[in-house]
């Protein structure tokens, strides 16, 4: 009788014990993380928003854990190259990546073979900073505004836009542009902002939709001229430059924005972790004024939040890649 009882309660017994066993491990895991540094993959070159936001945030966590946290920048394929590394990384939240719209809600839909998934593959952490785009132009196009950017296009047509990668928020911010307006610009991707810029300056391109921090030092020293930001409302860092919204085109938003993100299957103990040492940078004073000043918007999301967030945006960018007909490069 006694051995009965025992083998029937024997199988929910001991997956209490795995449990137990499971929590304790994590806990464990929790409290004595990083224990070893850590690695946080930038998927674009230096000198870009993410890269701004990377080292911020490794200068910031080593200081505070006493841990190095080492930035590698691992550009390509729009991002995909330096995502996957992370997504095939151990489950022990060690390999971090700034992701961002591109890699986490674009790319799905625009390129046709996947190297991960972009929701299965990663644990969010936090929501990081978000930032409008900028329409920026050579001095040289004529275009002093909006509309009459727009008058050029449909009566030159061979207007080009750079981008920093095929599925990058700078590139579906050209498609949608595109969608909207009529006009049938040529779309040349480059292999980072560091070298579409040159060509840009150079004239050798019309036009790019940039992330804000990268081109508005180079509208504010006079060498590109900007015609509009991709928000719903004007910029805090640039409030003289109006929305493409208000500009002739009501409704075109396209904002840019970056995130943590880890390998999948992270333990929650170690997530919550990462996630409050992130939102404790981020809303520092020094940190967010810092942020600000070059045009981007510092959040601080729970992981939940960000979750959440990414499924609206990975809807949302597909109907867009969808609608231009828009295909990798």
């Amino acid at each position: 009788m006694i051995t009965r009882f025992m083998s029937r309660f024997a199988p929910a017994a001991m997956a209490a014990a795995t449990l137990i066993a499971i929590t304790t491990t994590n806990i464990a895991s929790a409290q004595s993380y990083p224990s070893k540094p850590i690695h946080i993959i930038v998927t674009f070159t230096p000198g870009g928003a993410p890269d701004i936001i990377g080292r911020l945030l490794a200068d910031r966590m080593s200081a505070a854990w006493g841990q190095p946290v080492v930035v590698e920048n691992k550009p390509g394929a729009g991002g995909n190259i330096g995502a996957d590394v992370v997504a095939k990384a151990p489950a022990d939240g060690y390999t971090l990546v700034v992701g961002t719209v591109g890699t986490h809600a674009i790319n799905g839909a625009l390129y046709p073979k996947m190297p991960y998934d972009m929701v299965k593959d990663f644990s969010p952490i936090s929501l990081l900073a978000t930032t409008p785009n900028m329409l920026v132009v050579h001095n040289n196009v004529p275009a002093k505004n909006l509309k009459e950017l727009i008058e050029l296009g449909k009566k030159d047509g061979k207007m080009t836009f750079a981008s920093s990668g095929s599925g990058t928020s700078i590139h579906v911010s050209g498609e949608l542009f595109k969608t909207q307006t009529g006009i049938d610009m040529q779309h040349v991707p480059y292999k980072g902002r560091a070298s579409a810029i040159p060509d840009l300056l150079g004239g050798r391109v019309t036009m790019m939709f940039d992330n804000m921090p990268s081109s508005l030092p180079l509208v504010r020293e006079g060498k590109l001229r900007a015609l509009g930001v991709t928000s719903a409302k004007r910029s805090p860092a640039a409030p003289d430059i109006p929305t493409i919204a208000e500009s002739g085109l009501p409704g075109f938003e396209a904002v840019s924005w970056f995130a943590l993100f880890t390998s999948a299957g992270v333990p929650k103990p170690v997530i919550d972790k990462l996630q409050a040492e992130v939102a404790k940078i981020l809303k520092s004073p020094e940190a967010s004024k810092r942020l600000l000043d070059i045009g981007l918007e510092p959040v601080g999301s729970t992981a939940e939040e960000l979750a959440a967030y990414q499924r609206s945006e990975i809807a949302k960018w597909s109907k867009v890649v969808k609608d231009s007909g828009a295909k990798a490069e």
